[in-house]
């Protein structure tokens, strides 16, 4: 390395260790530096390394393949004179530090990534991908692939970048790259990674375990149902689990290994093709399979698994079929974002997803991560499930699931005693806000910018033009689409509401931004109305009040509670972490915060600046 001018003498005041690690191949060891304590005090680069299962979709359609590799690929970026005494090493003759960057650094990887997509940057991905010093070029035919090669050649050698020739391979059929071998028929597993698997010894501590599972993870897309398979594995890793193997880890154990040493070819996907995403569960955890329909047939393109944690797995059937969807459709993100696709799933239940009336909690937002996705659920044959109709107001196909029966009570049920309390009665609802009758309701209500063009559109009885509404404000917006369940009564605007766990309807009065306020200290800090917390609050106003963003308003309000805050233990918050801030002098760095809200001073002020 002295004569090479990798490295030089130094009088630095750092100085790290040298350790030395075995080849892959040969006898021959490798020189390196344990720069871990350097790297815990360096600002670390963010740049992005490409993700390999994404940059190796672009491959798809190509049928001839070169790789190059980089020889000694760090060591062609030179250090500035600054950063290399950070770099010294300590050996038996002293003390050295180098020239170029070095293996082991932290921001490395990084460097070297942002360096090599800019060299490549005028090459489209389609035709090269860049992993750090691996390059493969490609095309879908002889004289594409060689031209995308001589661009990239000549782009390397503008840039003054050497190849390794013993570790290039040009224009091949398939070739090896990132662990993986590459063809036009698709993506398959190493047979000498797969030998290293079906020869791997019964782990007998948790170290060796790891590194089993390290192995099989890194292709646990080609099997299906991997997380489900290893899951008695990963239960031995968790910290209050003791290292004993059983004979469900043995059974798992060489599970695994049979289907990683006959794991199947996977298919670069096609956009020009529909997807199909076949979903389930079990009690354990749920897979997947993203596959197309080609001209030869359906052609898998990805796996995915992923275990239950301990509150999932008491799910019901038809909510852990619904987590699995949601879950798998989240992977794939990438791939069906924007394209139409079809799920298919053994569950009949789940073909009332779409359709869900009144959807509270848990459903609500899955519902919501689903919205943005444009797919078709289709039930494949197998076991009869309760009909969609019936799940529509309870989504369990298990009668006495008391782990739903629990959560629904806390979303969504109204208990028996609130609802004898809330019910429609001569009495208009208004009137439960103190102090204001329904003249006063009806003058605030034409007073608040989102309704008095409701008020307009209601009281002449048609339902405008959306070009009409296009220029109102989003409140107004919001409530043109619930149009067909507006009407005045007493001359206060309100909206029908269907309660879902009874089906029965409510009218609710729409309530304009100057009594939200009150509205809101009636239901939760009034005297009698108990303190309650957000579901409870929210329940309660459902009884009788609606406006846009409810729930967020009622969180809001819960949290600014002077009782509650001085009564009810605080909340867990996220908090960044710890670090050391260096100042030179004194009021060289001031740090500055507010605190509150605190109860109403005589000045009327609720925050403290903290400096």
């Amino acid at each position: 390395m002295l004569r090479g001018g990798i490295i030089e003498p130094s009088d630095s005041p750092w100085a790290s260790g040298v350790v030395m690690v075995k080849k892959k191949k040969g006898p021959k060891m490798r020189f390196c530096v344990d720069y871990r304590p350097l790297n815990g005090v360096t600002k670390k680069d963010s740049y992005p390394l490409p993700r390999i299962d994404e940059s190796l979709d672009l491959v798809s359609g190509s049928s001839w393949f070169s790789s190059l590799d980089l020889r000694s690929g760090y060591w062609q970026v030179p250090l500035s004179p600054e950063a290399r005494p950070k770099t010294a090493f300590c050996t038996g003759r002293g003390l050295w530090q180098f020239r170029v960057l070095s293996f082991g650094l932290c921001n490395a990887p990084a460097t070297f990534e942002r360096l090599m997509e800019k060299v490549l940057a005028s090459i489209p991905r389609q035709e090269c991908l860049v992993y750090l010093d691996d390059i493969l070029v490609h095309g879908d035919s002889f004289e594409a692939a060689l031209e995308s090669l001589r661009k990239v050649l000549q782009r390397i050698a503008a840039a003054g970048l050497k190849l390794h020739p013993d570790k290039c391979c040009f224009m091949r059929r398939e070739l090896e790259f990132l662990g993986l071998r590459i063809g036009g028929e698709g993506i398959s597993t190493l047979e000498e990674k797969v030998q290293a698997v079906r020869d791997w010894p019964t782990p007998t501590t948790l170290r060796d375990l790891k590194s089993f599972l390290g192995l099989a993870s890194y292709y646990r897309r080609f099997v299906r149902g991997f997380s489900c398979i290893a899951a008695p594995l990963f239960h031995l890793q968790r910290k209050d689990c003791d290292f004993v193997w059983t004979r469900e880890c043995e059974q798992a154990f060489s599970s695994l290994k049979k289907a990683l040493t006959n794991s199947p070819i996977l298919t670069p996907p096609d956009p020009k093709l529909p997807f199909i995403l076949d979903t389930d569960a079990s009690d354990v955890g749920m897979g997947a399979v993203l596959s197309q329909m080609g001209s030869t047939g359906e052609r898998v393109v990805a796996y995915f698994s992923k275990t239950f944690n301990k509150a999932e797995r008491r799910y019901c059937v038809t909510r852990r079929e619904l987590l699995a969807v949601v879950k798998a459709i989240g992977h794939f993100r990438y791939y069906l974002c924007g394209l139409p696709f079809t799920i298919r799933t053994d569950h009949s239940a789940l073909q009332w997803l779409m359709t869900f009336k009144e959807p509270e909690g848990q459903i609500a937002r899955w519902l919501e991560e689903l919205a943005s996705f444009s797919f078709t659920v289709e039930h494949r044959p197998g076991s009869r499930h309760a009909n969609a109709d019936a799940m529509s107001r309870r989504p369990c196909a298990l009668a006495g699931c008391r782990y739903c029966e629990k959560r629904e009570a806390r979303e969504a049920v109204i208990s028996r005693e609130e609802q004898s309390h809330t019910c429609e009665s001569s009495e208009p609802v208004c009137r439960l806000v103190q102090g204001v009758d329904s003249t006063e309701w009806r003058a605030h209500q034409e007073q608040d910018v989102d309704l008095q063009p409701v008020l307009q559109w209601v009281e002449a009885g048609r339902k405008p033009e959306w070009e009409e509404v296009a220029g109102c404000s989003p409140g107004s917006k919001g409530l043109f689409e619930k149009f067909d369940a507006l009407r005045l009564k007493d001359g206060v605007l309100q909206r029908a509401w269907k309660e879902p766990a009874t089906g029965e309807e409510r009218w609710q009065v729409v309530v304009p931004r100057t009594l939200r306020d009150s509205v809101l200290q009636g239901c939760h800090g009034a005297a009698g109305s108990g303190h309650f917390g957000v579901s409870k609050t929210l329940r309660r106003l459902r009884q009788g009040f609606y406006w846009g963003q409810l729930r967020r308003d009622v969180e809001d309000f819960c949290r600014r509670c002077d009782i509650c805050t001085a009564h009810k233990g605080p909340s867990d918050r996220s908090r960044a972490e710890l670090q050391q801030l260096i100042a030179g002098a004194p009021m060289e760095r001031v740090a500055v915060d507010i605190m509150g809200p605190f109860p109403r001073t005589d000045r009327g002020n609720r925050f403290v600046l903290v400096a």
